[in-house]
């Protein structure tokens, strides 16, 4: 478990307050896509991203404090639905306001695992490096993420293209039941090895020393943070409408393509457990820093698209999943790439670089296809 609590700048409890405070105002205001130009629009949609920000910490602090108490696998599981409900509430509500927006769930997963995938995962080995010359890790454990996350990317973003069943970038509603059935087994499969059968691949190194937040929360306090959790997570899904007016007006007015909200998104949810990996980073714990990473990315394409799949069979509306020719490419390159930096249980600059590099093209991109 990873406490974040010295991630919190102000009490954990503060922002889910001020989240339902704002909403409450909004809602009085009428704040939408018609009012948002309005010196009061533009004042509130300048504090919705801080607060939402804030409450999406709140969210996975207090989740953290419930995963402690259970211990594994469950603690796991549940830090990894919070962040789940997080980022379905966020998608859901850009895709399905306004104009339709069917590729939203395909553009915010490939981000994700570009900007854990290169971005996060350079960042923390460049610091690493440049501080420690070299850093080890468990090559089973960064094997067993990328296994599953190589799989289930080509099942979600690259198969897609090539099916008979229905021709362009979707899945027919029978395989998309499918993919969505295997995802989840194979996800399943993946936390009892993580949590269960061989928890030693993920356990951080004896060089990294033990974990300095291994404290146990007390009964009153996880009935705090359950009560705060459920609190915090209706906030979000609350926000989140307000969140998808300010990104649809916002692209409009700059002129930016679809795929940056995607982006936004990604980094939103991201936020919290990418700070805490720098962190671990820059403390010579790069194992810690690399379940957290490639734990995240793994779990948004296991849960994320299963749940936005399951809201458009309801809805009966497309879900476009197969990436571009030149985003399959850069996923490709970001597959080789973490397979060779993975491949010897140490790190260096180079390394953390190469990504670097690669999350540079990818942003590049995103503005310029």
């Amino acid at each position: 478990m990873f406490n974040l609590s010295r991630l919190m700048p102000f009490p954990a409890w503060a922002f889910p307050a001020a989240a339902l405070l704002f909403f409450a105002l909004a809602s009085a205001f009428s704040f939408s896509t018609d009012t948002i130009k309005s010196p009061l629009g533009i004042l509130l949609a300048t504090a919705l991203f801080p607060i939402l920000v804030g409450t999406v910490f709140a969210a996975v602090h207090h989740a953290e404090v419930i995963a402690r108490r259970t211990g594994e696998p469950y603690g796991t599981l549940i830090l990894t639905i919070a962040v789940t409900v997080i980022e379905v509430a966020l998608i859901t509500s850009v895709m399905l306001d306004g104009e339709s927006n069917p590729a939203l769930a395909r553009d915010t997963v490939f981000s994700i695992i570009m900007i854990v995938g290169n971005g996060l995962v350079g960042l923390c080995i460049l610091l690493g490096g440049m501080r420690y010359r070299e850093q080890g890790f468990r090559v089973t454990g960064a094997n067993a993420y990328l296994v599953v996350l190589i799989v289930l990317a080509t099942l979600t973003l690259i198969l897609p293209n090539y099916t008979q069943a229905r021709l362009g970038p979707f899945y027919s509603p029978s395989q998309l039941v499918f993919v969505t059935l295997i995802t989840l087994a194979l996800y399943g499969v993946f936390l009892y090895i993580q949590t269960v059968r061989n928890r030693d691949y993920f356990l951080v190194l004896e060089t990294e020393g033990s974990d300095e937040y291994s404290d146990i929360p007390q009964n009153r306090a996880v009935t705090v943070s359950a009560a705060l959790l459920t609190l915090s997570l209706s906030a979000v899904i609350l926000l989140s409408k307000l969140f998808a007016a300010v990104v649809a007006v916002g692209t409009t007015l700059v002129g930016a393509p679809e795929a940056v909200i995607g982006v936004v998104v990604a980094l939103l949810v991201l936020l919290p457990e990418s700070v805490a990996a720098v962190r671990a980073a820059r403390g010579n714990q790069l194992q810690k820093s690399l379940n957290l990473a490639l734990g995240s990315s793994l779990a948004t394409i296991s849960l994320t698209i299963p749940a936005v799949a399951a809201v458009n069979l309801m809805l009966k509306r497309d879900l476009v999943l197969g990436l571009d020719g030149e985003d399959t490419v850069m996923l490709m390159l970001t597959a080789v790439a973490s397979l060779l930096t993975f491949g010897t249980g140490r790190t260096n600059i180079l390394y953390g670089f190469v990504h670097l590099v690669l999350f540079a093209t990818f942003l590049f991109l995103v503005f310029v296809p």
